[in-house]
């Protein structure tokens, strides 16, 4: 039987490594990591919810210090191979 895509593991870029880890993971996994990450270090802003205040190892993977929930994800594809 096929993986479907969202199971496909996926290899993270060594930035991205730093929050997830470096061995490959599918997707919903790196963001599930993710998203542990933002919580321990608070990250989420506190008025608005959707968006994320990145640190510094966020911002080198984000590209920028505020991202949103639905754009996290798609910054975060730039960075699985």
């Amino acid at each position: 039987m096929a993986k479907n895509a969202f199971m496909k593991e996926l290899t993270p870029s060594a930035e991205l490594a730093k929050v997830v880890g470096s061995k490959p993971l599918p997707r919903t996994e790196v963001v599930k990591k993710l998203w542990a990450y933002i919580k321990k270090n608070k990250l989420q802003d506190a008025k608005n919810k959707r968006n994320i205040n990145a640190d510094e190892t966020l911002k080198v993977i984000f590209g920028k210090s505020v991202v949103n929930m639905f754009e996290m994800t798609k910054l975060v594809s730039k960075h699985l191979s």
